[in-house]
């Protein structure tokens, strides 16, 4: 696979000579360390943690001088050393096949882009430019290093949640790193079912690859079990992995669930405003084996309906 085309790589030189020739030599001598710094905090809990590294490597260079420019030229700098990094993380054909579009759009949004350089995007270009995060469909992305401690499971059991969630944990092995997905507001033409789908055999694909991984997780409110009787076309995101061997920890209300669970639905709004809903975050964990074997069971049925 071309992992770059000459249009991509145009595109993200254009973006880098935005900024003067002595940025641009500031920028290259730093994003090697810059990286590295990212890449080690990429494992924490918080999807966040490359680009507060990232932040802090350019704060250290160019202080109260630094603007989007650079930061948009730090992103484009790394999309030009994708074709060393994407090989290097033996990646299946499933995410592979996704690249071209994704970079194309993040070579679009770099150059478009207005400012200022919304704090999540950049979140998301920082992983997905130095390849923590990988194509999982057309708007899901797939961390590929997330931990998920005891902690949370013996809360879930302390507050009368269910204590099933226990062996659940012992049996996946839990304590290993996990894959984990997000969605890409950008792009929300594969937040379907099967899109969802896609980013799951997607993810199944990667740990094919990746035996030392317990499995896939997410972490939203759009698992919330009331969800499926308030907004019954959301139910498949936690209703699928729960038929197919997932288990579901609760991790609570907050202020960013209670908005994003209210941006896109009036009726949802309108049941927060009145205190009939509390949006509360969970976890879905869909363990190694149970998601390949679903995953190859969907991939058989594929290939007999074609």
């Amino acid at each position: 696979m071309e992992t770059l085309t000459p249009a991509h790589i145009a595109a993200f030189e254009a973006v880098l000579n935005r900024v003067p020739s002595a940025d641009r030599a500031r920028l290259h001598a730093l994003k090697a360390a810059a990286a590295d710094a990212a890449a080690a905090s990429a494992p924490h809990w918080d999807f966040d943690q490359p680009g507060h590294r990232a932040e802090e490597a350019l704060q250290a260079v160019f202080g109260p001088a630094l603007t989007d420019d650079h930061r948009r030229a730090l992103v484009a700098l790394w999309a030009l050393e994708m074709p060393a990094r994407v090989p290097a993380a033996d990646l299946p054909q499933a995410v592979l096949e996704l690249y071209p579009e994704w970079i194309g759009r993040l070579a679009a949004f770099l150059t478009e882009g207005a400012n200022p350089y919304d704090r999540d995007f950049w979140a998301k270009d920082v992983r997905i430019a130095l390849v923590l995060s990988v194509p999982g469909a057309r708007t899901q992305m797939i961390d590929l290093s997330s931990p998920m401690g005891p902690g949370q499971i013996l809360r879930h059991a302390r507050e009368g949640r269910g204590w099933s969630v226990i062996p659940a944990y012992a049996a996946a092995q839990a304590w290993k790193p996990w894959l984990e997905v997000h969605t890409e507001s950008r792009e929300l033409s594969d937040f379907n079912e099967a899109g969802w789908d896609r980013a799951w055999a997607t993810a199944a694909e990667i740990l094919k690859r990746r035996p030392d991984m317990a499995g896939m997780l997410g972490s939203s409110w759009f698992y919330d079990p009331p969800l499926e009787q308030i907004s019954p076309r959301l139910a498949y995101l936690r209703l699928n992995p729960l038929k197919n061997g997932a288990f579901l920890i609760h991790q609570g209300p907050g202020d960013i669930h209670t908005q994003r669970a209210g941006a896109s639905s009036p009726t949802r709004a309108a049941m927060i405003e009145k205190g009939e809903y509390t949006a509360r975050s969970w976890i879905v964990a869909w363990p190694r084996a149970a998601l390949i074997r679903w995953a190859d069971a969907r991939k058989t049925a594929l290939a007999q309906a074609a």
